[in-house]
């Protein structure tokens, strides 16, 4: 039975994502990514994020949330391009041994989005979104999977190199990740520098980088424009990432496997 077949009715609380603050998708608003992301675990179906009645589910297939997929918004706006309809489950989850760090790419959305990198012993809060295969075809073409020179590679993290506990304690045996194919940015140090959010890191890429500043204007306001309206420009800023020296290697390449997703198609202004 569907999970949202099973969902009592809420007649009280408005779970609306507007009401909730959730509604917000960085596709529309690239200075807002990676998005408002729930308290809690919840059901998103439609409009509204609902209770789950459970954490697992074996019929579909886990996939951790480092960015803007933990933004019911975001999910929602990825879902309606296609027309899917069907509910995806997102689960608060204590996740050990990687980090979120800076994608060495500019999307043509418009911002820089997040990528994961192996670090050992760090504990973060994220999400495990649970899709089904239809969903899971969508996600894939966002971030450009399917593509032989996609940004985004689909891995699997297995337990216990990396530790993912659910919000009741129950361990999964791994999940799901999307590694960036140009690697992660770094800020000076051999290390992957982290994500600090969309108007702070842009912010500092245009003050330090010179080049930079050329091609996409001196304000972050000015760099999403124009990065959304031109993905040749993207491409060069994606370029100018690795002549500058600033991309590294995220140490979660060794989890990429050849994959084969099914796909309705790769969105015009997917990532």
């Amino acid at each position: 039975m569907e999970e949202h077949a099973k969902q009592p009715r809420h007649d009280g609380p408005d779970r609306t994502l507007e009401a909730l603050g959730l509604a917000e998708a960085p596709r529309e608003r690239p200075l807002s990514y990676p998005g408002a992301w729930p308290q809690m675990s919840g059901l998103l179906d439609g409009d509204r994020l609902l209770p789950l009645i459970r954490l697992v589910h074996e019929d579909r297939t886990p996939v951790l949330a480092v960015g803007s997929n933990a933004c019911p918004g975001q999910l929602r706006h990825k879902m309606a391009q296609f027309g899917i309809t069907s509910p995806v489950p997102m689960v608060k989850a204590r996740v050990t041994g990687i980090d979120v760090g800076v994608s060495a790419h500019v999307s043509r959305l418009g911002y820089v989005s997040a990528s994961p990198f192996d670090a050992p012993g760090v504990v973060r809060e994220l999400f495990v979104i649970w899709l089904d295969a239809e969903q899971l075809a969508v996600v894939d073409a966002s971030e450009g999977v399917p593509l032989p020179h996609g940004n985004f590679a689909r891995a699997w993290l297995p337990a216990p190199e990396v530790r993912i506990e659910l919000e009741n304690g129950e361990p999964l045996p791994g999940a799901y990740v999307y590694v960036n194919r140009h690697g992660v940015l770094h800020n000076g140090s051999p290390a992957p520098r982290t994500h600090p959010g969309q108007r702070a890191l842009l912010t500092e890429l245009l003050v330090t980088l010179p080049r930079l500043r050329k091609l996409f204007g001196t304000t972050p306001a000015e760099f999403c424009a124009r990065a959304r309206a031109d993905r040749r420009l993207c491409e060069r800023g994606t370029r100018l990432f690795a002549e500058e020296q600033l991309a590294t290697a995220s140490g979660l390449e060794r989890y990429v496997r050849a994959q084969q997703p099914g796909s309705p198609g790769t969105p015009a202004n997917g990532k």
